[in-house]
């Protein structure tokens, strides 16, 4: 059974790391909004490890979606304050706003509902129907997004180094899929567990990305984030699944640290023991068994990571050898083909021997 006390933190699509370096080597235009950002950041954690103290009521459910097979979108403008909901500007079926923030969230929240409900007839989020609810013009300037437990919460970006965080579909299916790892397995942010949790994101917001633009595993750019960074910024995007470690180079950010292999594996106390580095290693595994096999990523190495996923053998504290032979068990459904292409993806990364 999952354990949301212990594996529902606010997590926000930007690592801590990246923003305390903003906030140490920027100047006063890029600094003040981080330490802004990590300022909130620290309270709404807060806020959500007492929502999910198991001693605490709960809330009451909320309204529950249409038939299966349509979302419910909400989308609200916080007025650049930080009081959520905020106001309503788009319901589900409402034409565009005008506002790109608005509708790229309602698009985006969208193309998430139609990859998990076409290809895994998942019905949103907690697979009972859950309303999709987000919030536009959070803070001012704010430099993060996040699942919150309930809804989407989106940043401006402070122009300098970050677009509005509405910008690419992937962060929107990356932060939504922390919901059904949620309502599924609960994995624990901490550690290998937590590389997985990233990683789970990261795989089904390339696909959100990939399915709605109709590519094909080997068509895809295999970026997560790819326009979040404005043109001041010398990075291609926040990670690359195909080359982890290659996402950015610049002189304020600094490196991407993702490694690529466990012999690479960072040992760290910071980023919840490198959640967001060492991501990288199971990411690699996805691509390569992806584009080894013919066709869309989400028909066959898709499947076989929602089954693991999924399949109620994943345990909260699972670390990456654990769930990469829960993939293997899942891809004997899908044929030899698909599981030599696995086999071979965790082989080459150093998962499996």
């Amino acid at each position: 059974m999952p354990r949301p006390s212990e594996s529902a933190p606010l997590i926000g699509v930007i690592p801590p790391y990246l923003l305390d370096r903003l906030a140490q080597h920027a100047d006063a235009r890029v600094s003040m909004p981080a330490v802004k950002t990590l300022i909130i950041d620290q309270q709404q954690r807060g806020l959500r490890e007492m929502a999910v103290q198991p001693h605490r009521a709960k809330p009451a459910p909320a309204k529950r979606a249409g038939p299966a097979g349509k979302p419910r979108r909400a989308v609200h403008d916080a007025g650049n304050t930080t009081t959520l909901p905020g106001k309503l500007v788009r319901a589900e079926g409402r034409p565009a706003s005008g506002d790109d923030a608005v509708d790229e969230a309602y698009e985006h929240l969208g193309a998430t509902y139609k990859l998990f409900w076409d290809i895994y007839q998942r019905h949103s989020i907690d697979g009972d129907g859950l309303p999709l609810v987000g919030t536009v013009h959070y803070g001012e300037d704010y430099d993060n997004a996040f699942w919150n437990g309930a809804q989407m919460v989106f940043g401006d970006g402070d122009g300098e180094v970050f677009n509005r965080f509405t910008v690419a579909p992937d962060i929107i299916g990356h932060e939504l899929t922390h919901g059904v790892i949620d309502a599924e397995a609960a994995l624990l942010y901490q550690g290998q567990s937590g590389a997985l949790n990233e990683s789970i994101c990261d795989v089904f917001g390339a696909l959100v990305k990939q399915y709605a633009l109709g590519q094909d595993a080997r068509q895809a750019d295999w970026l997560v984030g790819a326009g979040l960074f404005t043109a001041k910024v010398r990075a291609r995007a926040l990670r690359s699944m195909a080359e982890p470690g290659s996402a950015y180079d610049d002189p304020v950010l600094g490196k991407d640290p993702q490694p690529a292999h466990m012999d690479d594996y960072v040992d760290t106390p910071s980023d919840n023991g490198g959640v967001h580095i060492n991501s990288g290693i199971p990411n690699r595994a996805f691509h390569l068994a992806a584009t080894a096999l013919e066709g869309p990523a989400w028909a066959v190495a898709g499947r076989v990571w929602y089954d693991a996923l999924c399949g109620g053998r994943l345990r909260h504290d699972a670390d990456f050898a654990q769930f990469a032979a829960l993939t293997l068990e899942a891809a004997q459904r899908q044929g030899a083909a698909a599981r030599d292409a696995i086999a071979k993806a965790w082989q080459t990364v150093g998962v499996q021997p």
